[in-house]
């Protein structure tokens, strides 16, 4: 007979005696059951003593939590986390240096936990935290262990960072401004004042005044890789919380100080290993100073503005400078305007009496017209090419530069997101971007040509626009999605990725996708996909038995903790919990926490699960949207909430739990893999029969014969 739901196994230990087995009541008070549990001890005061688990991060018991508690608990009898809050308080004001070191070292340990933290803050322990940094000179372990207990204790926002005194604020600045200073602490230093900096406006001021870029380049070449991320992470924090102004401003000043270079020569192409983080800070990099972009792109052209008028006019100047500098005294107004509208439709604008009409459309607005000119000024011998060339083809198949070039900077602003909010999670740069300062008007001008090259290809006229432009962005993303180290390598990969390689991979793709469509052909991918599902059950469960590495991310900031969960190998529990950062693979022994996939009620995804709902009154994030799942069980419903890492892992992810519950596996890559293995299937099947058409319709069945007479008797044995 099962046991009731309210009655949980758990055993409790203590040092020094023989540990206890219960059966917890989970509607009886905590009260009474630690009474119960000191009395068998025989411990007076009951009240001073808690229960924490045992294992992983040792959570103080609370009756709020309780109910996390599953059978099989181990755990022990401890402080209560007010007696605990007590003497660590005295502990931190103790004249004995190694006892108010110690005393730190616990803190900065039991802080994680929200019970000690609420405790120890609601008897003005951060006031102790404020006094031993302000006051004191000790930059050694004391000093780490304070700033790590002041770290972990603001992590439950009980306080709010602008309560924090100038003081306070201006010696951990001190610490990231000094030369001789322990690096854990330059790290815990960088790391607070990167929590600080969104939640105010006044505390950003305040750091970016006290913390130079110039302080924050020397970090980022420390040869520590921690020192280099906390950086860099400081870095971001200060550009998101900056004002437009501000972001360009910082920008400039970084791109003078060659960051990118740097980044590109001793970050990326480390011999080290590109972390998560580092690579999470450096799209954010990547997609803010894009964004410098945005206000150009979202701008249409002014026709009254002279500065707009003489950029557009130097376009034509550039181009046909020989032709119309001599003349054009003798010519008269009109005669003047009629040879500017002739070349500005050489230049391909479609309203070439006014072609500034043509950039009024935004985006791309004026960042059309800034590519065009940087283009001609930068590359001038191209820029003429390009459009002397064109100007000299029949006119149907000239390719108009200037509707080439509104059209592929829209192209390019798209593929790249350019003023798009930067994703809380997204990992995906382009390691050229920074080899290059100006990286989209290089793109720019690299594509403007392959535009030409691709025209020529296709012979195209003004009718087939449209579907060059849909080639040439194919061509584009195909060859981003390599992830060139260069803009050269981009280039050179670009061009040789001409219009019949794109029309050789898109027949290759269509022949992947579409299999023949003959009924017999039909009828075999039927019977074969069972048989190929349970292959990709089997492979999605085997994926959860090794298990993956999660992240958990909250509303407030990018977390670095990390959790681990994986299927036992007899499929029958999922164990997680906590790990360290650097553990890839931890043993099933080493995670504490279990669910017994008996259990298991149903599964959520995305907006369904109760992570997301909390978080609705912020700005929802799509990319956490689309990795987001949650497992429900227990017959109290509780949730275990996962975020993945990426789409794949989701995907296996939810596919596995799916076969735990017995339901059908409905991720996008179930219908990938699934036609993968019949594509390949059928191609063994259907091997012997290449350059064999096979009939809709299978062929007639003969009639049967008027006699069966025809089988060999063997009842005469030969004589």
């Amino acid at each position: 007979m099962p046991p009731p739901k309210d009655v949980v196994k758990i055993a409790i230990q203590m040092v020094g005696a023989i540990p206890q087995l219960i059966e917890l009541q989970q509607t009886k008070p905590l009260a009474s059951v630690l009474k119960d549990v000191c009395d068998a001890w025989s411990l007076p005061n009951a009240e001073r003593y808690a229960l924490q688990y045992a294992d992983g991060r040792q959570t103080y018991i609370t009756e709020s939590n309780r109910r996390d508690i599953k059978n099989g608990s181990i755990l022990r009898l401890t402080t209560s986390p007010d007696q605990e809050a007590e003497q660590l308080y005295s502990g931190i004001q103790s004249k004995n240096v190694d006892v108010k070191t110690d005393s730190l070292k616990k803190l900065a340990s039991l802080s994680q936990d929200v019970t000690f933290a609420q405790e120890f803050i609601s008897r003005n322990g951060l006031k102790q935290i404020y006094s031993i940094v302000e006051e004191g000179n000790d930059t050694g372990e004391m000093l780490a262990h304070t700033l790590k207990a002041f770290t972990e204790l603001m992590e439950h926002d009980f306080v709010s960072w602008e309560n924090l005194s100038t003081v306070f604020i201006k010696k951990i600045v001190s610490y990231v401004n000094m030369n001789a200073v322990d690096a854990s602490i330059q790290q815990l230093s960088l790391s607070i004042l990167e929590n600080m900096v969104p939640t105010s406006r006044l505390l950003f001021e305040l750091v970016k005044k006290e913390v130079t870029l110039d302080r924050l380049l020397t970090h980022l070449q420390a040869t520590n890789a921690q020192l280099q991320l906390k950086a860099m992470a400081l870095l971001i924090a200060l550009l998101l919380s900056a004002t437009d102004t501000e972001r360009r401003d910082m920008l400039d000043y970084l791109r003078e100080k060659n960051i990118r270079q740097f980044i590109h020569k001793n970050i990326i192409h480390s011999s080290e290993p590109l972390g998560d983080e580092m690579a999470h800070y450096l799209y954010v990099l990547q997609s803010v100073s894009l964004n410098l972009c945005e206000h150009r792109m979202k701008t249409s052209m002014d026709p009254y503005s002279q500065e707009q008028r003489d950029l557009l006019q130097s376009l034509r100047q550039t181009a046909f400078e020989s032709e119309s500098e001599a003349p054009a005294g003798n010519f008269s107004t009109e005669r003047r305007r009629s040879l500017c509208a002739k070349e500005f439709r050489k230049l391909g604008f479609m309203n070439n009496s006014n072609p500034a009409e043509d950039l009024r459309r935004a985006p791309p607005g004026l960042l059309a017209l800034d590519n065009m000119v940087y283009f001609s000024r930068n590359t001038p011998n191209a820029y003429s090419r390009f459009v002397l060339e064109n100007s000299s083809r029949e006119d149907k198949h000239e390719c108009p530069f200037a509707r080439s070039s509104i059209q592929l900077t829209l192209i390019l602003c798209e593929i790249l997101h350019v003023g798009e909010p930067c994703s809380e999670t997204a990992q995906a740069f382009y390691p050229m971007f920074f080899g290059q300062d100006h990286f989209f008007e290089e793109l720019f001008c690299i594509c403007i040509q392959l535009v030409n090259k691709t025209w020529k290809e296709m012979r195209a006229t003004q009718e087939d626009f449209d579907k060059v432009m849909q080639v040439v962005k194919e061509q584009i993303t195909r060859t981003l999605s390599l992830k060139p180290t260069s803009l050269e390598l981009f280039k050179t990969r670009v061009n040789a990725l001409n219009y019949s390689e794109i029309l050789k991979l898109r027949q290759t793709e269509r022949l992947h996708q579409e299999e023949t469509l003959a009924v017999p052909v039909l009828e075999l991918r039927e019977k074969l996909k069972p048989e190929l599902l349970e292959l990709i059950r089997q492979q999605r469960l085997l994926h959860l038995c090794e298990g993956t590495l999660f992240r958990k991310i909250s509303s407030r900031r990018r977390q670095d903790k990390l959790w681990f969960c994986r299927l036992s190998p007899n499929h029958k529990v999922l164990h997680y919990g906590d790990v360290e950062e650097g553990v890839q693979s931890p043993p099933i022994e080493s995670l504490p926490e279990k669910i017994p996939v008996a259990d298991m009620k149903m599964l959520l995804v995305g907006k369904e699960c109760p992570h997301t709902k909390e978080k609705s009154s912020g700005k929802q994030n799509k990319d956490v949207l689309e990795l987001a799942f949650s497992v429900v069980y227990d017959v109290e419903e509780y949730c275990l909430n996962f975020i993945a890492p990426t789409r794949y892992e989701f995907c296996l992810w939810t596919d596995g739990l799916n076969v735990l519950l017995g339901k059908e596996m409905t991720s996008e890559r179930t219908q990938t893999d699934l036609d993968v293995l019949l594509s390949m299937e059928l191609k063994l099947r259907l091997l012997d029969l290449e350059n064999i058409s096979i009939p809709d319709n299978p062929p007639p069945i003969p009639k049967p014969p008027s006699n069966l007479n025809f089988c060999y008797d063997f009842s005469h044995a030969e004589q």
